[in-house]
């Protein structure tokens, strides 16, 4: 039995503008071309994951319901624009925590670790060899290899155009 392929997709500076720890819905700027290329990869049978690292929480800027909250209100603009995110995973823990709940010294869901993905694979069927991800940092490269799967670095402008080049065209 084969599983399903599924995209990896960091959230701030690939899905979203990365302003700086956002998590509040007015903060919420799609990147160009976000949904439509979510669109594109949902036409190509790709489930939609979004893995993100969110020490915000950790450092006490906001907290673990506003990050849900945020997320969830992510994946409804998207799914408003047509774009289907299937699942979102999020790691709150850093190794410089104020708050000691989210205090880890490298957390296995913390990319570059790939903690995040792998649970992702196993909770939704995926299969990795058939998958790959999409992020603008170094540690969303390392995470994808530490998993197996290739890492292709989105560096701004249209995420369309990128995951069109991506996909062949």
């Amino acid at each position: 039995m084969s599983g399903v392929p599924a995209v990896f997709l960091d959230r701030d500076g690939v899905l979203i503008e990365d302003t700086g720890y956002p998590h509040l819905e007015a903060e919420l700027r799609l990147m160009p071309g976000a949904a439509e290329a979510v669109q594109r990869l949902n036409r190509a049978g790709y489930l939609a994951v979004i893995v993100t690292n969110q020490s915000g929480v950790a450092r006490g800027l906001f907290t673990l319901d506003q990050m849900h909250a945020f997320n969830t209100a992510l994946v409804r603009r998207m799914a408003a624009k047509g774009a289907r995110i299937g699942a979102v995973y999020a790691c709150p823990y850093h190794a410089e925590a104020k708050d000691p709940q989210w205090l880890h010294p490298d957390h296995p869901d913390r990319k570059p670790n790939p903690g995040m993905i792998r649970r992702a694979a196993d909770e939704h069927g995926i299969d990795l060899a058939k998958s790959f991800m999409i992020g603008d940092q170094p540690t969303d490269m390392e995470a994808a290899r530490r998993a197996g799967i290739p890492g292709f670095r989105f560096d701004g402008g249209d995420l369309d155009l990128f995951v069109r080049e991506l996909l062949g065209g």
